[in-house]
Protein backbone atom coordinates (compact mmCIF):
# COMPACT_ATOMS: atom_id res chain seq x y z
CA UNK A 1 0.00 0.00 0.00
CA UNK A 2 1.42 3.71 -0.80
CA UNK A 3 0.51 4.92 2.55
CA UNK A 4 3.36 1.92 4.14
CA UNK A 5 5.63 3.28 1.53
CA UNK A 6 5.26 6.83 2.16
CA UNK A 7 5.40 6.00 6.13
CA UNK A 8 8.14 4.15 5.46
CA UNK A 9 10.08 6.78 3.23
CA UNK A 10 9.44 9.27 6.51
CA UNK A 11 10.44 6.75 9.14
CA UNK A 12 13.89 6.70 7.22
CA UNK A 13 14.71 10.19 6.71
CA UNK A 14 13.69 10.31 10.70
CA UNK A 15 16.38 7.63 11.13
CA UNK A 16 18.67 8.99 9.29
CA UNK A 17 18.44 12.65 10.89
CA UNK A 18 17.96 10.70 14.28
CA UNK A 19 15.12 12.95 14.55
CA UNK A 20 11.92 11.98 16.92
CA UNK A 21 8.44 12.99 15.48
CA UNK A 22 8.68 15.65 17.73
CA UNK A 23 11.27 16.89 16.14
CA UNK A 24 9.74 16.65 12.77
CA UNK A 25 6.96 18.38 13.98
CA UNK A 26 9.01 21.43 15.38
CA UNK A 27 11.30 21.68 12.03
CA UNK A 28 7.97 21.24 9.85
CA UNK A 29 5.63 23.69 11.37
CA UNK A 30 3.71 20.76 12.20
CA UNK A 31 1.13 19.68 15.21
CA UNK A 32 2.61 16.94 17.31
CA UNK A 33 -0.16 15.63 17.71
CA UNK A 34 -1.20 15.24 13.80
CA UNK A 35 2.18 13.79 12.85
CA UNK A 36 1.76 11.51 15.90
CA UNK A 37 -1.82 10.57 14.61
CA UNK A 38 -0.60 9.70 10.90
CA UNK A 39 2.12 7.13 12.57
CA UNK A 40 -1.04 5.68 14.74
CA UNK A 41 -3.24 5.61 12.62
CA UNK A 42 -1.36 4.62 9.45
CA UNK A 43 -2.74 6.99 7.26
CA UNK A 44 -1.05 9.02 4.14
CA UNK A 45 -0.66 12.65 4.96
CA UNK A 46 -2.15 15.07 2.68
CA UNK A 47 0.05 16.67 -0.12
CA UNK A 48 0.18 20.04 1.60
CA UNK A 49 1.43 18.01 5.07
CA UNK A 50 3.42 16.00 2.90
CA UNK A 51 5.10 19.34 1.64
CA UNK A 52 5.76 20.96 5.03
CA UNK A 53 7.18 17.08 6.26
CA UNK A 54 9.37 17.82 2.92
CA UNK A 55 10.57 21.03 3.70
CA UNK A 56 11.34 20.04 7.27
CA UNK A 57 13.46 17.45 6.51
CA UNK A 58 15.24 20.05 3.84
CA UNK A 59 14.59 18.13 0.86
CA UNK A 60 11.91 18.43 -2.18
CA UNK A 61 8.77 16.25 -2.40
CA UNK A 62 11.23 15.00 -5.57
CA UNK A 63 13.63 14.02 -3.98
CA UNK A 64 11.30 12.48 -1.62
CA UNK A 65 9.19 10.51 -4.07
CA UNK A 66 12.18 9.68 -6.27
CA UNK A 67 13.01 6.77 -3.40
CA UNK A 68 16.29 7.15 -3.88
CA UNK A 69 18.46 5.56 -1.11
CA UNK A 70 19.44 9.26 0.45
CA UNK A 71 18.86 12.16 -1.24
CA UNK A 72 20.22 14.08 1.62
CA UNK A 73 24.12 12.32 0.87
CA UNK A 74 23.80 13.41 -2.58
CA UNK A 75 23.92 17.42 -2.17
CA UNK A 76 27.19 18.70 -2.65
CA UNK A 77 29.63 18.75 -0.15
CA UNK A 78 31.26 21.93 1.34
CA UNK A 79 35.56 22.19 1.82
CA UNK A 80 34.98 21.91 5.45
CA UNK A 81 32.26 19.00 5.23
CA UNK A 82 35.23 17.32 2.81
CA UNK A 83 38.06 17.75 5.32
CA UNK A 84 35.77 16.11 8.18
CA UNK A 85 34.85 13.12 5.94
CA UNK A 86 39.12 13.04 5.34
CA UNK A 87 39.89 13.58 8.98
CA UNK A 88 37.10 10.76 9.72
CA UNK A 89 38.78 8.27 7.50
CA UNK A 90 42.16 8.96 8.83
CA UNK A 91 41.22 7.61 12.42
CA UNK A 92 41.39 4.27 13.89
CA UNK A 93 38.03 2.20 14.35
CA UNK A 94 38.08 3.09 17.77
CA UNK A 95 38.07 7.11 17.23
CA UNK A 96 35.57 6.41 14.66
CA UNK A 97 33.18 4.90 17.18
CA UNK A 98 33.70 7.64 19.70
CA UNK A 99 33.50 10.11 17.43
CA UNK A 100 29.68 8.66 15.95
CA UNK A 101 28.58 8.09 19.21
CA UNK A 102 29.53 11.99 19.55
CA UNK A 103 27.62 13.11 16.33
CA UNK A 104 24.60 11.10 16.97
CA UNK A 105 24.18 12.45 20.61
CA UNK A 106 24.57 16.24 19.13
CA UNK A 107 22.26 15.16 16.69
CA UNK A 108 19.31 14.19 19.36
CA UNK A 109 19.06 17.74 20.74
Amino acid sequence: MIEDDILNRINYFLDFKHWSVYKLAKESGLPYSSLNNIFIRKTCPTLPTLKKICDGLNISLTEFFSFQKNPIKSQALSDTEEDIINSYRSLSSKDKELLETYLRGLCKR
